[in-house]
């Protein structure tokens, strides 16, 4: 498992949400469960410097976010969208690659000085992730790193991310 190519597990869709977007779909890597337990295995032998917790982005950061949670024996975090989460929240409005949207976290979900690994499926512009750990660190946490399955290293989501580790499963150039 450790020499699998997760690339080649990857679908390309053009047009998609919208025309001129070429998007990257994990669905396949998904329904093979050597290639899911691949990226869960090498997401887990990332170092990142001792975690507390596991944050990822909804929806597709979850279907990582949590066995990689139960693998490290951690806590998960739910980041999700405006008005999914059913208790006090703060909120971060964020502009993305093809429009403008917001994801919240729950006020209590990271105690002062814990030490979050924030995960999600994809990184391209950076804006959802860096609204993620702008929630993290108003809750006192702080951002271990960020870690995809894919980084679309052609747009500046690492740049956007600067100043935090950022790691990536498979690069598309």
């Amino acid at each position: 498992m450790r020499g699998m190519d997760l690339a080649k597990c990857l679908r390309d869709v053009p047009d998609f949400p919208k025309p001129g977007i070429l998007f990257k779909d994990i669905t396949p890597l998904l329904a093979d469960p050597k290639a899911l337990a691949t990226a869960i295995d090498r997401f887990a032998a990332l170092d990142f410097g001792g975690v507390d917790k596991i944050a990822a982005i909804e929806s597709r950061g979850f279907l990582f976010g949590v066995p990689l949670a139960l693998r490290l024996g951690k806590g998960f975090v739910p980041v999700r969208k405006p008005g999914k989460l059913p208790w006090k929240t703060n909120r971060v409005e964020y502009v993305l690659e093809y429009g403008t949207d917001a994801v919240e976290i729950h006020q209590d979900a990271v105690r002062r000085g814990e030490r979050v690994l924030l995960i999600d499926d994809l990184l391209a512009t950076g804006g959802t992730m860096g609204a993620a750990c702008q929630l993290v660190e108003a809750c006192g946490g702080t951002v271990a790193g960020c870690a995809f399955v894919v980084e679309l290293c052609f747009l500046p989501g690492r740049q956007r991310l600067a100043g935090r580790r950022v790691e990536s499963l498979v690069a598309i150039r």
